[in-house]
């Protein structure tokens, strides 16, 4: 599950994106996402790249408004609403990867922090200066911080493309030996 906006902040920005897109694809992940442009577009470019497939989910009304998927996409899915949406993603994801973006983005990264630190602890990776400045506030603020009943373990703070790469190996090969009873 991949969450960024429309507008990068930066091409180095986008760049990274795009690498996340190939690492996943590397790894033998599938991404999904909201389909636009932006920060989603580079993701899937970066994923489709490597030869994995890219599926699109959004709102089933508002598919003619916001305009056309980027090119990437594979598979669509189109939901009534944005519950049924973020109720989509999080229930099945296996991780959760964020970026920067707008109040959009930033509605579905909380929502992913409330699910991972209270329903399921699927992983949410915060990559990218944008959403690392965004998490540095939110703690800072006291919007999110740990509690001795609510961990935060399901979050990892990821500075580069390098970095990406060596959590999803490291995530990868932890699932392996889960799924071979290791």
């Amino acid at each position: 599950m991949f969450f960024g906006g429309v507008i990068p902040a930066c091409a180095d920005e986008e760049r990274l994106a795009e690498e996340v897109g190939m690492a996943l694809a590397s790894a033998g992940w599938t991404l999904v996402h909201g389909g636009y442009n932006g920060l989603m577009e580079a993701v899937a470019r970066g994923a489709a790249s490597k030869g994995s497939s890219v599926t699109a989910v959004t709102l089933a009304d508002k598919h003619q408004e916001w305009g056309n998927f980027n090119p990437h996409v594979t598979d669509e899915v189109h939901l009534p609403d944005l519950g049924a949406r973020l109720n989509h993603y999080l229930q099945t994801a296996d991780l959760v990867v964020a970026m920067g973006g707008g109040v959009g983005t930033l509605h579905e990264l909380t929502a992913a922090l409330y699910y991972a630190g209270t329903i399921r602890p699927v992983p949410v990776w915060i990559t990218g200066p944008t959403a690392l400045e965004l998490l540095a506030f939110l703690r800072r603020e006291k919007w999110l911080f740990e509690t001795p009943t609510r961990s935060l373990g399901f979050l990892s703070l990821i500075a580069s493309a390098a970095a990406f790469a060596a959590h999803l190996q490291d995530l990868t090969s932890n699932s392996d030996r889960t799924e071979a009873g290791a």
